[in-house]
């Protein structure tokens, strides 16, 4: 049979003191802390990342919409708007409503999870009076970063000539 050795009061005790233990748990803590912080940053991050492609992508859609319409100067008789030889003029400005292309929860057409963007294009002149002619396209796509509120602008300019 076996029999533990009496402890005796003369001899010290190998183990932690309190504090030891306090300090471990302080420094454990801290970082635990640092990790957590550093996981929520880099999702912050990567959720921003996603929400400005997806408005440059809007951006550049209407971007593109805008560089399709029709202009055609040297066209007789010169005739301006939709279904004609100039269907954007000097300073037209077309502002569109659209949700952000970017997974959510739910239907895409569920208004309480998503995030709208405001895109507005301008078209103006450039050089009209010499050869050859240019308009600049202006695409600019407002966004609000929902964790902080903050608006945001992803913008694309294109430069267009005749019947191009």
């Amino acid at each position: 049979m076996l029999t533990r050795p009496k402890l005796s009061p003369s001899k010290p005790v190998a183990g932690y003191a309190l504090g030891e233990v306090l300090l471990a748990f302080g420094v454990l803590s801290l970082i635990f802390a640092g990790l957590i912080y550093g996981y929520v940053q880099a999702n912050r991050m990567s959720e921003w990342s996603s929400m400005s492609l997806a408005a440059q992508a809007n951006a550049a859609e209407g971007a593109e919409q805008a560089r399709a319409a029709d202009w055609r100067p040297r066209d007789w008789p010169q005739t301006n708007g939709p279904g004609t030889m100039d269907e954007l003029t000097n300073g037209t400005v077309i502002i569109t409503n659209d949700i952000m292309d970017i997974p959510i929860q739910g239907s895409p057409t569920n208004t309480a999870t998503s995030f709208w963007v405001t895109n507005i294009i301008t078209i103006s002149d450039v050089f009209s009076n010499k050869n050859p002619q240019l308009r600049q396209i202006r695409s600019d796509c407002h966004w609000i970063f929902p964790l902080t509120g903050q608006p945001q602008t992803n913008t694309v300019i294109l430069l267009r000539a005749p019947d191009q």
